[in-house]
């Protein structure tokens, strides 16, 4: 799931505040000739990097770097009074929020490859009378986010629930419900807007084209033949007390105010028991309003072993891998960066990478690969908006942009004067 965030994606992501600019500017870099010490030196300022983002106020942090060649680097670490609620391990399973947007879209271009569903049609034949002018936006509308749909996190009800001041668990339609309330943005496929309302959308089709359930899809078509062993989509409230899971936390209601974009509705603050250095743990915050939108639960090894798989065409035929990095601009705040089919393509001084970001209380993540697939890199942080305030934000957007440069086995920045 993505809220609003300071990248000033206004319809993309209402919550989030924290800058994921995935841009660096450094200096002269001097290494060793050999790849092994390059690979040691380039862990070595990893850490560096990670242990400054904690220090600086994130409650925990886990980064893997596969460059495709070298040993793949894993690094977890955490602030010392989490450590009372899980040690935190780069295996962890972690709240992928938004990140879900590309395994259901994988799932949905399944369907097109089988001639099942056409990315021409539109949502009316597939749902009639849910969605105002349903007739006139298609399914490549949904996936790209340009069919002008309200973004269902920006509803206060819906608000409530996503930061656990409603606990009860809703139900997709009741969602679709509150989005559909509010008039759409613009006319269907004239622009882009980002809206978590596309892939609720997308999910109830699947599941309606099929007459399966949504996680039931994602574990027959992608989950189970990959061995993705800690990957799921959690349903209602049905992931709570998982000892596998990794804690996330959010400031409590005495700082979140000054850490929220301006225009969230007033009394915004996130629901969880108290914890030390003013934050509250978010983890047992039910995830039912998020669903095909973003409440798939994964790993960074299994994130990473899925995107290789979806990159290098394993689970979708050339012309629909095609068709899902076939991208339209984002707007003039994110220039660096294009959304595709549930994919984003960015580019970075270190090169360019394709894959998505993803929020939801106490849980903010970063995965990305190169055109192949070979390489991989997944940055977890265990909290939105506990990365906010802007020293903690340049902390980890340094860990972000070293990670990155070292999947693409590029020099690891050494200094970090904020994005272009």
């Amino acid at each position: 799931m993505t809220p609003d965030t300071t990248r000033s994606r206004r319809g993309r992501r209402l919550t989030l505040a924290l800058a994921a600019a995935l841009t660096c500017a450094f200096a002269a870099y001097t290494a060793s000739a050999s790849p092994g010490h390059a690979a040691t030196t380039q862990a070595a300022r990893l850490r560096q990097l990670v242990a400054q983002d904690v220090r600086a106020g994130a409650p925990g942090v886990i980064v893997r770097v596969d460059d495709g060649g070298g040993p793949v680097i894993t690094i977890a670490e955490q602030a010392g009074w989490s450590r009372r609620d899980h040690v935190l391990t780069a295996a962890d399973r972690f709240r992928m929020g938004s990140n879900t947007k590309t395994m259901v879209a994988t799932v949905v271009l399944q369907l097109v490859a089988e001639h099942r569903l056409a990315l021409t049609g539109s949502v009316e034949s597939w749902l009639p009378g849910l969605v105002p002018d349903g007739r006139d936006i298609t399914l490549r509308m949904l996936l790209n986010h340009t069919s002008g749909l309200f973004n269902y996190l920006n509803d206060p009800a819906v608000l409530r629930a996503f930061t656990g001041q409603d606990a009860r668990v809703w139900a997709p339609e009741e969602v679709l419900a509150a989005a559909v309330a509010h008039p759409p943005l613009f006319a269907p496929g004239t622009r882009y807007s980002y809206s978590n309302t596309n892939y609720l959308l997308l999910g109830l089709i699947a599941e309606k084209v099929t007459g399966e359930e949504l996680a039931d899809l994602v574990q027959q078509r992608i989950a189970g033949p990959l061995h993705l062993r800690d990957t799921y989509l959690v349903t209602g409230a049905d992931d709570r007390d998982n000892p596998t899971l990794a804690h996330g936390y959010e400031p409590d209601a005495t700082r979140i105010g000054q850490l929220l974009p301006p225009g969230t509705s007033p009394g915004t603050a996130f629901v969880g028991p108290p914890r030390p250095e003013g934050y509250v743990d978010t983890t047992n915050v039910n995830l039912s309003t998020e669903w095909a939108a973003g409440a798939m639960v994964s790993s960074a090894r299994d994130w990473a072993r899925f995107h290789t798989a979806l990159m290098s065409g394993r689970l979708l035929p050339p012309a629909e891998l095609q068709q899902m990095r076939t991208t339209v601009a984002e707007g003039p705040d994110t220039p660096n960066r294009s959304y595709g089919l549930g994919l984003e393509q960015v580019d970075t001084p270190c090169g360019t990478v394709w894959g998505h970001d993803g929020q939801v209380p106490g849980y903010s993540s970063e995965g990305y690969t190169d055109s192949t697939g070979r390489r991989t890199v997944s940055v977890f942080a265990a909290t939105i908006f506990g990365i906010a305030d802007p020293t903690t934000s340049a902390a980890h957007k340094a860990v972000v942009n070293a990670a990155i440069c070292a999947m693409l086995d590029k020099p690891v920045p050494t200094t970090e004067t904020g994005p272009r």
